[in-house]
């Protein structure tokens, strides 16, 4: 199976980070010959502290994401967090995502398998490869033609996460398609005083590890300027050495 890959910045800064990061997406399709997905966020629900930056919010957002779709031709990736959000999502993104600590949210699982568009599950950090079967159940049941799974690590004791690869494979046959978050992976949860630490250095190293177990496709945070990121900062790869890693993937 070809690889696919998804890549974006955390959450929605700004319209020129947005255009930034898409010019590099198209410039990277056009010369790999890939596929790359746009990704990002909307709103962050799920971020450490109540003073973090969230993001634009759902109608603003989703603007931008078709903005971005329209302008660069690209297929776009955004999550829910809320039943009542997937409608309106499923008219712009091709691929509705379920973030890991949800992914056992039937109502929302339901809600996006409902819209047709292709449902990408975050594995929970609490559950196992083979646990994932039963979301991938809920989806098919309710419609959903196209399902994928993603590894981003699990719990390992308090603000850390430790990557089983064993899971790739594990995933691999309940669907096709499994996907390796490898910047989510290296983060540190709640583990910097109030927002999420990570190790960025080792991203690369995940995706290659990845590859071995089997994994079919790569979910890749990006960012110009990482450090000054508003969500994941710590985790996030830079822009600029986004094409290098494709190229050695392929």
């Amino acid at each position: 199976m070809k690889p696919i890959f998804i890549a974006g910045p955390c959450v929605i800064e700004s319209q020129t980070l947005l255009n930034e990061v898409a010019e590099e997406l198209v410039r990277i399709n056009n010369d790999l010959g890939v596929d790359v997905i746009f990704k990002a966020s909307f709103d962050k629900a799920n971020r450490t502290s109540l003073g973090s930056f969230r993001g634009p919010g759902m109608e603003k957002g989703l603007q931008m994401l078709s903005d971005i779709k329209q302008q660069y031709g690209l297929r776009i990736l955004t999550d829910i967090h809320e039943s009542c959000q997937a409608e309106a999502v499923g008219k712009v993104a091709d691929i509705i995502q379920i973030p890991a600590f949800l992914c056992r949210q039937t109502d929302l699982l339901v809600a996006a398998a409902k819209t047709g568009k292709t449902i990408n599950i975050k594995k929970a950090q609490f559950l196992s490869g083979n646990d994932m079967k039963f979301p991938v159940e809920k989806a098919l049941a309710a419609g959903a033609k196209d399902v994928w799974l993603t590894e981003r690590g699990n719990m390992f004791g308090y603000n850390n996460l430790i990557v089983d690869f064993r899971n790739i494979p594990d995933m691999l046959s309940i669907v096709p398609r499994v996907v390796m978050d490898c910047t989510h992976s290296v983060q540190r949860p709640g583990g910097a005083g109030g927002k999420t630490g990570g190790d960025r250095q080792f991203v690369p190293s995940m995706a290659k590890a990845a590859k071995a177990f089997g994994a079919t496709g790569f979910f890749f945070e990006v960012h110009p300027n990482p450090d000054e990121g508003l969500s994941d900062a710590a985790n996030m790869l830079p822009l600029a050495q986004l094409y290098g890693l494709l190229q050695e993937l392929l």
